[in-house]
């Protein structure tokens, strides 16, 4: 099963600037909490106990918070020295996966996709790069990816462009360490437009859906219901 997750902790928090000041977005107050601390938590439950911050955005208030040993998950620190995109802070996480498969959150999201699960689709169906989707009921905000029958991702439709219900980039992902090695990227670059729209039609790109728990506390509306949902997660 998986044991090594890399977690985008990097966010300015602009969205949320009118609720929450000073801090990474991800360390933001859920029940006097930071939102890492439960997404800590959702992983430890599938036995994740190797963790890669990547920070950049006062990530020593990440560090002093977590340490290097958080309820006995190893924790270690990819910083950013300047914003390297999604792509980039997930490219240079990977120096501290040394092989095979990590799993891929967002730290401003909490999506509890069956983990399990998850990583024996991806390992079954040989893929590069596996994405958890979920299915809402407006796209607008977040883009459609579009799948076959048999799970492959076929496309993805722009944020705004589509309406309706529809299956999202759930933020959640499983890569081989290889796709960095064989493909070859800048230091700064976009994960969803160039890694994701950029290779899908080539290599092993596969979507599969899940209805579970999803929420995004990027905007200040979602953070506030955080407050009230959070507290029936048991994390």
């Amino acid at each position: 099963m998986i044991s090594q997750a890399i977690i985008l902790a990097g966010g300015f928090g602009t969205r949320l600037k009118e609720v929450v000041q000073d801090v990474p977005k991800p360390m933001a107050l859920i029940n006097g909490r930071p939102f890492l601390d439960y997404q800590l938590n959702y992983l430890k439950s599938f036995g994740i106990n190797r963790i890669i911050f990547s920070v950049g955005y006062k990530h020593e208030q990440i560090s002093d918070f977590f340490g290097s040993d958080y309820r006995g998950m190893q924790i270690e620190y990819a910083v950013e020295n300047e914003p390297l995109g999604t792509g980039g802070g997930i490219k240079n996480a990977f120096q501290y996966i040394k092989y095979g498969t990590a799993l891929v959150v967002n730290g401003d999201t909490l999506f509890e996709v069956n983990l399990n699960d998850f990583y024996q689709k991806h390992k079954v169906n040989s893929a590069s790069i596996s994405l958890a989707l979920r299915e809402i009921e407006d796209v607008s905000r977040y883009g459609i990816v579009e799948t076959d029958d048999r799970y492959r991702i076929i496309g993805f439709a722009e944020k705004g462009a589509k309406s309706g219900r529809g299956q999202i980039n759930g933020g959640v992902y499983l890569i081989e360490n290889e796709f960095f090695e064989r493909n070859n990227f800048p230091q700064r670059f976009s994960m969803e437009k160039d890694a994701f729209e950029g290779y899908y039609d080539k290599q092993n790109f596969y979507g599969f859906p899940y209805q579970s728990y999803f929420l995004d506390i990027g905007i200040p509306e979602d953070y506030k219901k955080a407050q009230d949902e959070f507290t029936k997660l048991g994390y």
